[in-house]
Formats: C-alpha cells, structure tokens, sequence
C-alpha cells in the first residue's frame, strides 16, 4: 500500500481554523486555503512530479473537506492547481507559487473593486441593515463613506455565534454610527433601513443566494416593506458545479453552540443548527460583484464566462 502523502502542518492548521470557524468569511477562506497550498508546494521533498501532484491533492481534499458550503474554498483550490501537467518538481512548484501570489493580490483587488460598484447603490444619510458578516459588504459601505457618504447601520446580532458583533465592530471602525439588535427584531426595523445588504457564502447558477441562516425570511420580511435587497458577492461566490445540476450543501454546526450539553439534557430537545438557508432570485434585486450589478436570473452569464461548462475538481485524483 502506498504510503499517505506527507501534509504541511499549515494546511492541517488551516483546515482546522476553518472548521472551527476561527477563519470565516468567505474570502478569508479561500485566501488561507491558497496560502496554505503554497506552503505545501514550497516545502515539499517529493521526488517526482507524480508525488508531487499527489501531496497537493491531498492538501487540498483536507482544506476542501472543512465547511461544505463555502464554495470559495473549492474555487480557490480549482484556481491554484489548475494546471500542474509539468513532469519537472521544480517547475510545479513554481506554478503553484505564482498562482497562489495571483489569486491572493486578485482577492484584494476584486474586494476593492466590489465596495466601488456596490457603493454607487449607497447614498448620503442612508440606513443599511446587515445580517452576520461579510467583507463584501464591508467593501460597499467603506467605499461609500470614503466617497463622504454619512450613513447609519442597524446590524442583527446573528445567533448563535454573533458574527453580527464583528460587523458592528469594524463599522464603528469607519465611523458609521450602529444599531445593534436581536435577529427577531430585524422585521420591526426593516420600517428604518433604506436597504438590506448582505454577503454570501454560495451563489447557484439560478440566482439562488445561500449565506447564513436567517437571510432568507429577512429577504422576504425586506420585500414586504419594500426595502431593496442586494446581496455583495465576489465572484469566488459563484458555485460552479450547479451550472450541472449539483446542488449546494448546506451545512451543520454542532448543537453545542447553540445550547450547552448541560441545558440540552436538562430540557430534554434535539437541536437542529444548520448554518444556512437559500433565499430565491425572486426575493433579490442585485447581485454585486467585482464584475458588475447582475439581476439574480442573469448571473449564469457570469457562472459560465469565468468557469466555462465543465467543472475541474482538481483535488481528487
């Protein structure tokens, strides 16, 4: 039997912050995925271009096998081994170097890029209502108050791990003055906002938008007060295999950050804690991307002009 490809101790690292969630976002993501496979081709002893192929699959299907949703993490890893047909290690080694500095300065661009367009839907005196947290949006309202926008935020605190604090955190960072707010008050305040803006996680070829439980009855409680949704997604966002039908899995968290054992044998219930929901197009007006507004409906454009037709999945075999 072969012997388990040697793993960096970055990757395994890396994989076990993004479980835990001590890495989220889905940019922050896919970048320590990709700085992770760099660590993982720069000290890699393989004697062969087959070995070394081998160890950057195995890196990868242990980075790819943390959080099932974010489909930036996949994206990522399709983009660093997207091409590794040399028979030279040192060659490979080189690719993949030089992918993962393109694909991490192309973050950072596409994050500005994103906050410039999204901004254009932001103006001065506006109140925006965010739900967890994203650095996409995050990109919008900074580029917005950059321009001299004043703006207010009422952000919902998102149970059960409050990700709603980070948000409200780097808003007073800007400047912005925040209304934090329990989630089951979001519908009462909705009268108060001129616009929903939230991030994503995954974005189906339909237009359909998953992003962290409770966006899609916050989306639907936004159309009945007719506030606008946008959703700021870089394209990473964008899951590729459903152009074939696949669809996104949605995953679930352990019931431990929602009650403590203690409380949970005390009352005598199962929890259910499922990270996220799927809000219809029908229920989003934009999607913001590094690329441009899209209609929800036309976003498949964009799905097939970055990925084409057929889907790579570069870390198996």
């Amino acid at each position: 039997m072969d012997e388990a490809p040697s793993l960096h101790p970055e990757v395994r690292e890396t994989a076990g912050r993004i479980a835990a969630m001590e890495t989220r976002g889905a940019a922050a993501i896919a970048d320590a995925a990709a700085a992770a496979l760099g660590a993982q081709a720069e000290t890699s002893d393989a004697d062969s271009a087959a070995a070394f192929r081998a160890e950057m699959r195995a890196a990868a299907r242990t980075l790819h096998d943390t959080r099932p949703t974010a489909v930036s993490l996949p994206n990522a890893l399709r983009y660093v081994l997207a091409d590794l047909s040399g028979e030279d290690v040192e060659t490979l080694r080189a690719t993949v170097a030089r992918r993962v500095e393109r694909f991490r300065a192309d973050l950072e661009d596409a994050r500005k890029r994103l906050g410039r367009i999204g901004a254009g839907r932001l103006r001065d005196g506006d109140a925006v209502m965010t739900h967890c947290h994203s650095t996409d949006v995050l990109a919008c309202i900074e580029a917005a108050v950059e321009r001299g926008a004043d703006l207010e935020a009422v952000v919902k605190e998102t149970r059960p791990r409050n990700q709603g604090h980070v948000t409200a955190r780097r808003l007073r960072e800007l400047g912005v003055p925040v209304t934090l707010v329990v989630d089951s008050a979001a519908h009462r305040f909705l009268d108060e906002v001129d616009h929903l803006l939230v991030g994503a996680d995954s974005i189906a070829a339909d237009g359909s938008v998953v992003n962290k439980i409770g966006t899609a009855g916050l989306a639907v409680s936004a159309r009945d007060r007719g506030v606008p949704v946008a959703v700021a997604a870089q394209s990473i966002k964008l899951a590729p295999g459903t152009l074939t039908g696949e669809a996104v899995e949605i995953e679930r968290r352990d019931a431990g950050e929602v009650l403590d054992s203690a409380t949970r044998e005390e009352l005598d219930v199962e929890v259910a804690n499922p990270a996220f929901d799927v809000t219809p197009p029908r229920h989003v007006d934009a999607i913001v991307t590094e690329h441009g507004q899209f209609p929800p409906e036309s976003v498949v454009v964009l799905m097939r002009e970055l990925f084409g037709e057929e889907v790579a999945e570069p870390w198996h075999g």
